[in-house]
């Protein structure tokens, strides 16, 4: 029986490898018996076979960085394991007190939901060119970013509050989600994480709305407005105008999420390029998606196959110190990424984008709209400057209290 992961990593950078599933491999997953559900991992289950990383001298590109195949291929993994992983545990408190203990079998999309908003702390406390290695004394803004995540009820983004958040977008506790649902989740979550003071704007209807976003991310622009300008609002912090000091930031950062259909059944080629050039920009948070009931985290491409973490390896709750600290070496993967045909992608997707400042968001829409004007490929999404007419955004109406 082969093994996707390797049982050690040395050496891994000269032998990349990607598995693709087939309906034999399903097969016989349906009939192995015997065995815990739990416990069923790609360690112990045949779910492809090895294939070696293509010596090419196109490039590979993950989230907004570009490497070159033949000579990065240490810098290429070192980037890869810097990602946070989140996939299946076992073992952690039951989800409401009396549910799940695990979440193999239904969490996938819930763990790339995570595994995108972790890139977007990571990002935002540490910067895009922080690196993990394995044993070294860790900042203790990264300590703080993975106890956001770990699996309990007190956690911010924990499997917990994102399964209970979901009862209220439809979702019953143990269901799948879509991109979309789990985009609403983490947009109802952020509000409670004070100390990244992240905006999570899901933008609907395949339109970005650069007024709105920039109104969600600068508050006190509403407040400018009614008080006849910035010097009036900060002389006068009181009643109805009063707002916490931190939200006076000039810009909240945004954690852009745009869920998108690229088709039918299959994903509409001519979407292929776009989607290839938003793993290009620099604001990439990268696209959860994948198959049918079957999750990943896509962070990049090389070719025409797409790189992505895959969270369907199930591994023990981790509990941490007294202290905050956290045995995380299981918490980023240390193998070479999966790869798979863009073709094979499901055409229900979201992207994900991060804009720290302003400058950052004014620079994404000079790229996306220069990306709009280019041939061979179709927009996946519309951006515009103020709120369509046939539009109605609850985040607009909410902005002001009191009306």
């Amino acid at each position: 029986m082969s093994r996707l992961f390797p049982s050690s990593t040395s050496g891994l950078s000269s032998n990349w490898s990607s598995a693709r599933s087939t309906e034999n491999d399903k097969q016989d997953r349906v009939k192995i018996v015997g065995m815990d559900a739990a416990t069923l991992t790609y360690d112990t289950l045949r779910f492809g076979e090895f294939e070696d990383f293509p010596e090419t001298s196109d490039p590979v590109w993950i989230l907004g960085k570009a490497y070159n195949a033949l000579t990065e291929k240490d810098e290429i993994l070192s980037d890869v394991t810097s990602r946070l992983w989140f996939t299946y545990r076992k073992n952690f408190p039951p989800i409401g007190g009396t549910g799940p203990t695990s979440d193999t079998g239904w969490g996938c999309m819930l763990r790339c939901g995570q595994m995108i908003l972790g890139e977007a702390l990571i990002c935002r406390h540490l910067g895009r060119d922080w690196r993990w290695a394995r044993g070294q004394k860790q900042r203790e803004e990264y300590v703080s970013i993975l106890n956001a995540f770990i699996d309990k009820k007190d956690s911010y983004y924990s499997i917990h509050q994102i399964a209970q958040m979901g009862v209220g977008e439809g979702k019953p506790i143990g269901q799948w989600y879509g991109p979309n649902t789990v985009a609403q989740v983490l947009k109802k979550l952020a509000v409670f994480d004070t100390w990244s003071r992240l905006v999570v704007h899901v933008a609907m209807d395949n339109t970005v709305v650069i007024e709105e976003i920039k109104r969600l991310c600068m508050p006190w622009l509403d407040f400018a407005g009614e008080s006849g300008g910035v010097g009036e609002l900060n002389g006068c912090l009181e009643g109805a105008c009063a707002l916490a000091e931190e939200e006076m930031a000039l810009w909240k950062p945004l954690v852009l999420l745009i869920p998108l259909r690229l088709g039918l059944s299959d994903i509409n080629e001519a979407y292929i390029e776009t989607l290839k050039q938003c793993f290009m920009l620099p604001q990439s948070l990268g696209v959860i998606g994948g198959k049918p009931n079957s999750a990943h985290y896509f962070i990049g491409y090389v070719g025409e196959e797409l790189i992505y973490l895959d969270p369907h390896t199930t591994q023990p709750a981790v509990e941490p110190y007294e202290d905050g600290q956290v045995l995380d070496e299981t918490y980023h993967c240390q193998h070479p990424p999966c790869r798979m045909h863009i073709c094979e992608l499901d055409p229900s997707i979201a992207v994900g984008f991060f804009c720290k400042t302003e400058d950052d968001f004014d620079d994404w829409c000079m790229r996306i709209r220069r990306l709009s004007c280019k041939r061979g490929g179709l927009p996946m999404f519309e951006l515009v400057d103020s709120q369509p007419s046939h539009m109605v955004s609850v985040d607009t109406l909410n902005l002001t209290p009191g009306k």
